[in-house]
């Protein structure tokens, strides 16, 4: 019995060759589905995650951090040690390290 190339997985089966092209589109694509998009805060959101950072800064309490990251969220336990307006960003210290974290990053704070 003879089959047309277009049946069944004829066309799959008479292109098995893929340009270096079509496969560096196709793994970018893949990747590109996982990246996740940053959340947008509402007013209450952000008013709450300032208050916080703010409370942490004064009397040195320890919070935890969420920040946003393209695959998955990272939370990070530690105190805020200065926050530069200028530059949108917190000085935060955690275990015995500190980082700049910057403000748009933040999509949650708790005590």
């Amino acid at each position: 019995m003879k089959r047309k190339k277009l049946e069944g997985n004829g066309l799959w089966e008479s292109s098995r060759m893929i340009m270096p092209e079509h496969k560096i589109r196709i793994l970018d694509d893949v990747l590109n589905e996982e990246t996740r998009k940053k959340p947008d805060l509402d007013p209450q959101a952000m008013v709450e995650i300032s208050q916080v950072l703010a409370q942490s800064l004064e009397d040195c309490s320890p919070i935890t951090l969420t920040v946003f990251k393209e695959y998955e969220d990272m939370q990070i336990h530690g105190i805020v040690m200065r926050i530069d307006q200028q530059l949108k960003q917190i000085k935060f210290r955690y275990d015995d390290d500190w980082d700049w974290i910057k403000l748009e990053d933040v999509v949650g704070a708790n005590t």
